[in-house]
């Protein structure tokens, strides 16, 4: 079974999952699970989106914020793209999941994919897109009242919107993460997956640490969000 190549899209949320390289060599105590074998990657791959998928969207139309909860899953099989996982709309507002195929292949096991795949569908039950755009807009509108108070040229005041409506847009990022990493746990466990074991991931993911204006925390906290989750669901 092939899944269907996604088309480019202007609305994303990118990255979530970003690319990375190889990890550093780990001390000889150390125990790391091995890259899966292409067939074993895509059969896992397969199974975990039959039984991810369904509760998703169940909890799309629990939630009751996005109007369109049929999930269109696919596989960005374009050569020579990262690891890498999205979340975007399509022309007919219709959800859409993407993961690139070096990311499936990379997975260590299917609760790395079934973290992942609820991660990414969390950000479209939560209305992370339509807020990112509503932030990016006031941003950029009251950037450019400030500009143009301020006497600058036409060419200067669309700059500073652009700014604006990108430091407006990044200063939930963290946040809509977060709120993603704990979702995204939950939807995982209620699927049958370990999510804790899920986020192993993150250690072959280059820390963003907690910069300014850095979309997503450290991979620290994100790990941490997602074993409290998983200790409120399941109680001590």
């Amino acid at each position: 079974m092939r899944l269907p190549l996604l088309a480019a899209c202007a609305l994303l949320l990118g990255g979530c999952v970003a690319s990375y390289p190889a990890p550093p060599a780990m001390p000889a105590t150390a125990v790391v699970e091995p890259v899966q074998p292409a067939r074993a990657a895509a059969e896992n791959f397969l199974t975990v989106v039959a039984r991810v998928e369904p509760v998703a969207e169940r909890y799309c139309r629990t939630q009751g914020v996005a109007r369109n909860c049929d999930f269109r899953i696919v596989v960005d099989d374009r050569p020579g793209q990262p690891p890498n996982a999205f979340q975007t709309i399509d022309k007919f507002n219709r959800p859409v999941i993407g993961f690139t195929l070096a990311l499936i292949a990379d997975a260590r096991n299917a609760d790395e994919l079934a973290f992942v795949l609820g991660h990414e569908a969390a950000h479209h039950i939560a209305g992370h897109i339509p807020k990112r755009q509503d932030q990016a807009l006031s941003g950029a509108l009251l950037a450019g009242v400030l500009a143009q108070a301020s006497g600058l040229s036409p060419d200067e005041v669309r700059a500073a919107q652009n700014l604006g409506a990108e430091v407006a847009a990044r200063s939930y990022s963290k946040e809509f993460e977060l709120e993603a990493d704990a979702l995204g746990a939950e939807i995982a466990l209620v699927a049958g997956f370990d999510p804790v074991r899920g986020t192993g991931f993150f250690d072959r993911l280059p820390d963003p640490g907690d910069r300014f204006l850095g979309s997503h925390p450290p991979n620290a906290q994100r790990k941490a969000q997602v074993a409290a989750t998983v200790r409120r669901l399941l109680g001590p």
